[in-house]
């Protein structure tokens, strides 16, 4: 059963709606700088260690459209949904995550009392097992995965009838 904090959300997939968010994703990571920064504000990024959950989002969103490949980890070669998970925390976070998604489920904490943030780890129970399948909420209600053979990692709404079905859990890996 789906949380209540994802009641407001959207149902539908849209190619237009995707089209919109991964050109808002785009926007939010640029920005211009003067050729001096404000001392403080540099001070403050470098004593800053917490990792960017917004990176995780970004990486994600990335990949979507790779090739999905049982056992994959990589672009090049394809990603399975524990493979893309790995892959994107490592490059983006540089934190290593164990290779099932199983053994994923029992890292970090559960959000189930407030709404997930991006970069959380969403799972779901596809096969009977309440571990069977994750991905990585990256905001506006959407996941990206790697969902099946003969298909390719996408972006998704945890909302639809499908996933809302099947949602487990949530868990916030990074700080």
């Amino acid at each position: 059963m789906l949380p209540t904090h994802f009641k407001h959300l959207p149902s539908c997939r849209t190619l237009f709606g995707c089209g919109i968010f991964i050109f808002t994703l785009i926007l939010s990571g640029c920005s211009t700088f003067s050729s001096k920064p404000n001392a403080s504000k540099v001070t403050q990024f470098k004593q800053d260690t917490s990792v960017g959950t917004e990176d995780i989002s970004i990486a994600a969103v990335g990949l979507v459209d790779v090739p999905y490949r049982f056992g994959g980890n990589t672009p090049k070669g394809g990603f399975d949904c524990s493979g893309l998970i790995v892959y994107v925390y490592n490059k983006a976070a540089g934190i290593k995550l164990p290779r099932t998604i199983q053994l994923m489920s029992t890292k970090g904490k559960s959000v189930e009392d407030q709404p997930p943030a991006p970069g959380d780890l969403v799972f779901f129970n596809t096969t009977g097992e309440k571990y069977s399948h994750a991905g990585i909420y990256v905001g506006q209600g959407r996941f990206v995965h790697a969902p099946s053979a003969g298909g390719t990692v996408r972006l998704d709404y945890i909302t639809a009838p499908y996933w809302a079905a099947k949602f487990t859990e949530a868990r916030r890996i990074a700080p």
